[in-house]
Order: C-alpha cells, then sequence, then structure tokens
C-alpha cells in the first residue's frame, strides 16, 4: 500500500492547539446528544462519531418514530441537522464561544421538535466548563480544522485495512468525542480484571470499555504530555514485557507516563509509504500484545487479506 504525500498533510499541533481544544468540546455537544438516545451498546460503542466524505456524522439516531442525525462538515464548514421526516436544519461553523455553540445546536433542535437534555459537564478533561458557561474556548480555523480531517480520512482507510485482518471481536473504527481519537480494538474473548480508573473518566465508563482484555490503537492530534500529534497503542491488562517489545517503525516509542506505545504523526507522514509504515505499527503492537498475553491468534486472526485473493 502506498499513499502521496498530498494524502497525508502536515498536521502542526501548535498551529491549530486553540481551534483543536474548541472543536473537541463541540464534539462533545454533539456526542452527548447521539448519548441521549441511542441504545446502550457493549464498551460504550453507541456514543462515538463516524469518518464521512465530509466530516463526522452521529450516524442515525432514534427519536419516537423518526431518525435524525448530526453531522459535521468540514468542507462547507457547517453542521448540519437531517431528520427522517424531511425536515433539515444547518449552521456555521465559525469562531463562536463553547456557550454560543452549544446554544444555536440546542435552538435547533427545539425548532425540529427533538429537544435533548443533556449533562453539560464536559468529560475527560482537567478543569471541564459547563457548555453555557464557556465563553473561553471560541477558536475557529476552517483551514487547520480541514487538515486534521483530511489526515483522520486518511488513518481511517488504514485502521479499516488493519481491522479486516481480525476474526475475532473488533471495535469499528471510531472517534471518540471524549479522548478526540480515532481508535479501533480488538478482543482476545476473555474477561479482563476491574480496571483501575483514569483521570476524569467515571469509574463506570471505564469499568464497561475495559470489560474485557484489549489490543487497542488509535491517533489523537496532540495534546497533554504529547505536544505533537501521534498514533498510540497499548494492551489491558499490560503483560509482562509489553514495554519491552520490538515495535516497528523506527521512532515508536514506548511511554512509561502513559503505558503506551507512541508514533509521531510526522514519522508516518514522512516516510516513503506512510499507509505501509502505520500497518507495520499497528501490527506489531497487536502482535506484542496478543503474543505475551497468550492470546489464541490462530482461531481470531485471517490467514491473508481478502482483497489478495483473485
Amino acid at each position: 500500500m502506498t499513499s502521496t504525500e498530498a494524502g497525508w498533510p502536515e498536521l502542526d499541533y501548535a498551529a491549530w492547539q486553540d481551534s483543536c481544544a474548541t472543536l473537541h468540546l463541540w464534539t462533545q455537544i454533539v456526542g452527548k446528544i447521539r448519548l441521549a438516545h441511542a441504545p446502550l451498546v457493549n464498551h460504550w460503542w453507541q456514543v462515538p462519531l463516524y469518518l464521512t466524505a465530509r466530516g463526522f456524522t452521529t450516524s442515525a439516531m432514534p427519536r419516537d418514530t423518526r431518525t435524525f442525525q448530526i453531522d459535521f462538515d468540514f468542507i462547507d464548514h457547517r453542521l448540519r441537522i437531517a431528520v427522517s421526516d424531511g425536515r433539515r436544519a444547518s449552521l456555521p461553523l465559525v469562531p463562536c464561544s463553547v456557550a454560543d455553540f452549544y446554544g444555536e445546536v440546542m435552538g435547533r433542535l427545539r425548532a425540529l421538535d427533538l429537544e435533548t437534555r443533556l449533562w453539560t459537564m464536559p468529560v475527560e478533561l482537567a478543569d471541564p466548563i459547563p457548555f453555557e458557561e464557556d465563553r473561553t474556548h471560541a477558536a475557529y480555523d476552517p483551514a487547520m480544522v480541514n487538515r486534521f480531517w483530511r489526515a483522520l480520512v486518511q488513518i481511517d482507510q488504514v485502521f479499516a485495512v488493519f481491522r479486516s485482518r481480525f476474526l475475532g471481536k473488533v471495535s469499528p473504527v471510531h472517534f471518540f468525542w471524549g479522548s478526540f481519537d480515532l481508535a479501533v480494538t480488538r478482543f482476545s474473548g476473555l474477561p479482563a480484571p476491574p480496571h483501575p480508573g483514569a483521570p476524569n473518566v467515571a469509574d463506570a465508563v471505564t469499568r464497561e470499555a475495559y470489560s474485557h482484555e484489549v489490543s487497542s490503537c488509535g491517533f489523537w492530534p496532540g495534546g497533554g504530555p504529547i505536544r505533537h500529534a501521534a498514533f498510540y497503542a497499548y494492551a489491558y491488562p499490560e503483560p509482562a514485557g509489553f514495554d519491552q517489545a520490538p515495535i516497528k517503525p523506527d521512532g515508536a516509542f514506548f511511554s512509561t507516563d502513559l503505558r503506551e506505545f507512541i508514533l509521531p504523526y510526522d514519522a508516518v507522514r514522512q516516510s516513503a509509504s506512510p499507509d505501509d509504515t502505520l500497518l507495520d505499527f499497528l501490527q506489531t503492537t497487536y502482535e506484542a500484545a496478543a503474543d505475551l498475553g497468550t492470546w489464541d491468534r490462530h482461531s481470531l486472526e485471517r490467514e491473508r487479506d481478502p482483497k489478495s485473493a483473485a
């Protein structure tokens, strides 16, 4: 597999960190609307957003006898609400406070007879501000947001190929608005010990998310201790020796603070074949988790990529 340089845009976190923080909170508002309407699915799989040819979508959500969905369009930079009865609404994605964005979205839902009550406190963030009170985060750089989304489009395709190689239980490739990352997770099929918890995350959330053994990988644009766009991979429970496992490609390293393998986005983007470089990282981190964790790899993996069949 190969990708052109144009397909993997430069993504400098420092250049858009304010817009990134604002967009993160906007996605939490929309994500919480999905959480309010979608039936519970194991590991919280009913709450993420999904990549589209224009941005993010909630996918269809039930509301009485109707369904509706909310889409972020990062080409025309609009938020669109579509209802199965044919009614629609939208608003422009422009610099504005989280409080104003929240008010606009809630107002349009009311006008469509889709009024939704939310717990307005952001999640998985230190020092959160209720949506309706947050006038601190108000940046939106459309060029950088579009660049971020274009990077996700490339990553989503590689993650989908990696996902297709697994016969066992595996998550969709989805975008978690709480942690603001694109992720895909493989499961051994065995239960895991109770999760000890994570900062700024409710215990019930982590217990459900990590009820079974996982090898998980993903991408986030930067923030916290990693101040650049990066891929990550971890195992829960973490098997002995995982942090010392040989991982491809060069440039990947194990963060003792995060207990995750990290691969800078630029190491992928600037490589001769970004898709293959990323697949090497996904595969070798999975093999470390599966081999050291004594997973039944023979029954969980495809013998070959079905795309290669004549």
